[in-house]
């Protein structure tokens, strides 16, 4: 892959998109070549990559930090890294994510409260990302009501966080049609969990911009790949 083939990449989360994207999740890609399977996974028709940071408290897992991303920053110089902090204490953590090369922000809604979130929110963009608010399947849409308009991104979990490979809960649909219907017009809605061409028709369907793909896609081979993402599009 070519710098040119990704050179407005960085650039996709500033705004919503104006069609549904794919987001390889690196959680799923091979750690032992990183840089060339993630590069694989754009070429196959990914437009970003979605990292998923776990600090095994808010999470029952452990992946990876600031120091992993700065090193794939090298390797994809203009690749938008959507970062998603599964994280007890994201304040503490946003800045050295910020410095390793995120294009975006993305933590739980489960961790702070309202004003919290906004004032995180202003420090992520102060930082020169873009923010996203998250939110769990077992936690009530209303938990961010209030801060549609606050956020770049809303990020609805459709697994239960913290491991790879899980079974898409439908419920959470719901969450995301209403954020398409009470947010801001331009906010970017992101499933994460389980999408899949089985599941991403629906996900679209309810107004999701990002859908982020894991086992997937990296489960697949080399040469499967550009098909998993032209049905994932629809």
């Amino acid at each position: 892959m070519t710098n040119a083939d990704h050179a407005d990449s960085r650039q996709l989360l500033r705004s919503r998109p104006t069609s549904p994207v794919v987001a390889p999740s690196v959680l799923a890609a091979d750690f032992a070549d990183l840089a060339a399977d993630c590069s694989n996974a754009l070429d196959s028709g990914g437009k970003l990559l979605h990292l998923d940071v776990m600090d095994g408290h808010f999470v029952p897992n452990l992946s990876f930090g600031p120091g992993l991303i700065e090193k794939l920053r090298v390797s994809l110089p203009d690749t938008c890294f959507d970062v998603h902090l599964m994280i007890t204490d994201p304040e503490k953590y946003i800045e050295p994510f910020a410095k390793s090369g995120a294009d975006h922000i993305t933590f739980h809604c489960e961790v702070v409260s309202e004003d919290e979130a906004k004032r995180l929110a202003d420090r992520v963009r102060e930082l020169g990302c873009t923010a996203g608010i998250a939110i769990n399947p077992e936690t009530p849409f209303e938990k961010v009501q209030n801060l549609l308009g606050s956020f770049e991104m809303l990020l609805v979990m459709s697994v239960h966080p913290g491991f790879g490979g899980q079974s898409f809960i439908a419920e959470v649909l719901e969450k995301t049609r209403r954020g398409r219907e009470e947010g801001p017009a331009n906010l970017i809605l992101e499933m994460d969990g389980g999408v899949a061409p089985e599941t991403a028709e629906a996900c679209r369907d309810v107004g999701c911009d990002v859908l982020v793909a894991g086992s997937a896609l990296f489960g697949k081979s080399n040469s499967q790949r550009p098909e998993v993402v032209r049905t994932m599009l629809g």
